[in-house]
């Protein structure tokens, strides 16, 4: 005998759909809900501060020491909103005492103020930006003992930047930045530098139960006056000393390590024949080594 079962209604057959796909949902005692009750994903954050602090056995600009060889203590704060950036970074200095009559320091701090945007154009990372140089209570009026610094010259510098770089191969990236400044450090008048620099990347690796991110990189820069004959005259006797322009190079390794804390071990070096005075310790500018510990929040 055939029994026929009656077929279920539309709706009776939906709602039993649902109980049954319902039932799983609950027995762990979760409220799985729908995509109306997801919570909103968070904001993106288009703007961001962090710090960083360090520690160098010496502060080297440009190949010249600034701390008389001594060491440094370094810091700065940063800001970056979308591709604008700005921040200010300091260091204490060492220019020897100031024999105009005062006998206080030429100067013993620094603080550089700079603001940028950065943006990419296919592969190429571009970094435009302004840098003002600051020497806080330096004396720039006087001589020191080396006969070095220059009567009534102005310390205080502005210098415009433009960095391009790209990666060439993995992890492998290629810059280079120019900057020029039109009444340079000691009022020594158009300067330009040229900087080009590689960095590259190495596998992490596990060492006494951490991780660590090396990578070697490497600068070599060159630095001219381009002035009027007086503006290079005083660009040898307060930069270099000894022709009005210049090479300088470094070379190191950087260690990587829980995430905020790096190591940097750099070797410096220029090509200014000084002999005077350039082997130091006032702005020093021969072959020397800097190690760097740096924090970063």
């Amino acid at each position: 005998m055939n029994v026929r079962i009656p077929a279920l209604a539309a709706p009776t057959a939906a709602a039993l759909a649902l109980a049954l796909m319902a039932g799983p949902a609950h027995a762990d005692g979760m409220r799985r809900g729908s995509v109306k009750d997801a919570p909103p994903p968070p904001p993106q954050e288009r703007c961001k501060l962090s710090a960083n602090i360090g520690l160098a056995t010496e502060y080297v600009f440009r190949g010249i020491s600034q701390t008389s060889e001594g060491a440094a203590v370094q810091g700065g704060f940063d800001a970056t909103c979308g591709m604008f950036y700005a921040g200010v970074w300091a260091s204490n200095l060492d220019w020897g005492a100031n024999d105009g009559g005062s006998g206080s320091n030429i100067a013993n701090i620094e603080m550089d103020w700079y603001a940028g945007v950065k943006f990419n154009t296919g592969r190429i990372a571009w970094d435009l930006g302004v840098i003002y140089y600051t020497y806080p209570r330096g004396a720039d009026i006087g001589t020191s003992s080396t006969g070095v610094f220059p009567v009534n010259a102005e310390f205080n510098y502005v210098e415009l930047k433009v960095g391009a770089s790209a990666e060439l191969w993995k992890d492998g990236t290629l810059g280079v930045t120019g900057f020029f400044s039109p009444d340079y450090q000691y009022e020594t008048g158009n300067v330009w530098t040229v900087e080009g620099s590689f960095t590259q990347n190495l596998p992490k690796f596990m060492l006494f139960g951490r991780e660590w991110s090396p990578s070697v990189s490497a600068l070599l820069g060159y630095q001219g006056a381009t002035g009027s004959d007086g503006d290079k005259a005083r660009y040898v006797n307060n930069v270099t000393g000894d022709a009005d322009h210049y090479l300088y190079w470094n070379a190191g390794l950087t260690l990587g390590f829980l995430d905020k804390w790096s190591i940097d071990v750099r070797y410096w070096d220029t090509n200014i024949d000084r002999a005077d005075n350039c082997k130091g310790p006032l702005f020093a500018c021969d072959e020397r080594i800097v190690g760097t510990l740096k924090f970063t929040f």
